[in-house]
């Protein structure tokens, strides 16, 4: 008796630790909005790495400040130097979780709108961030997407008088990642 137990116990404690995946990217897209009736401006970076656990849910996210590439380089300079301090703070993270992520059925191609929790760091200052977000599977392709905005203000963005009319705010941040499985 002892014997099939101990079978039992071993044959789900396998079971358990090969559904548990990871999935990884070192190439995420991460872009940004300010929509401001003087001047729009827009950002992209792709660079961003992330994580995401999906047995437990939990998600993070690393980007470099400075990987940000801009139209024009004069509003790259002034954004790095002036406003994002990116020599001082040199990424923003997020470090948080997919709330509902027992949704997700990574065996089964669909979209399944997720909620993701969690706080975010940016220019030194941490909140708390809820935003929704998509997981999308297809032919064995793991991707999510999310769109949210920040207040600059929030995060203790000085933006110069000069140029306050210029910049929105509050911007809008898109996510696109592509992940792949992690492997042991």
């Amino acid at each position: 008796m002892k014997k099939q137990f101990f079978l039992v116990l071993a044959a789900l404690l396998v079971v358990s630790l090969a559904s548990a995946q990871k999935y990884f990217t070192r190439e995420g897209k991460i872009s940004f909005f300010s929509d401001a009736p003087m001047e729009k401006i827009e950002a992209h970076n792709t660079k961003a790495t992330s994580v995401w656990d999906t047995e437990s849910g939990k998600m993070e996210f690393a980007v470099l400040i400075k990987a940000f590439q801009f139209e024009k380089a004069l509003m790259q300079e002034h954004f790095n130097e002036n406003y994002m301090e990116s020599d001082k703070y040199p990424k923003a993270t997020f470090k948080g979780e997919i709330a509902d992520t027992k949704k997700v059925n990574l065996s089964k191609d669909g979209e399944y709108p997720v909620t993701v929790k969690g706080q975010m760091e940016i220019h030194g200052v941490t909140k708390e961030l809820q935003a929704p977000g998509k997981i999308i599977v297809k032919g064995g392709a793991v991707k999510a997407t999310s769109s949210f905005e920040v207040a600059v203000a929030d995060y203790n963005i000085q933006i110069p008088a000069v140029v306050r009319d210029n910049i929105a705010k509050t911007v809008r941040i898109d996510v696109d990642v592509d992940y792949a499985e992690l492997k042991k």
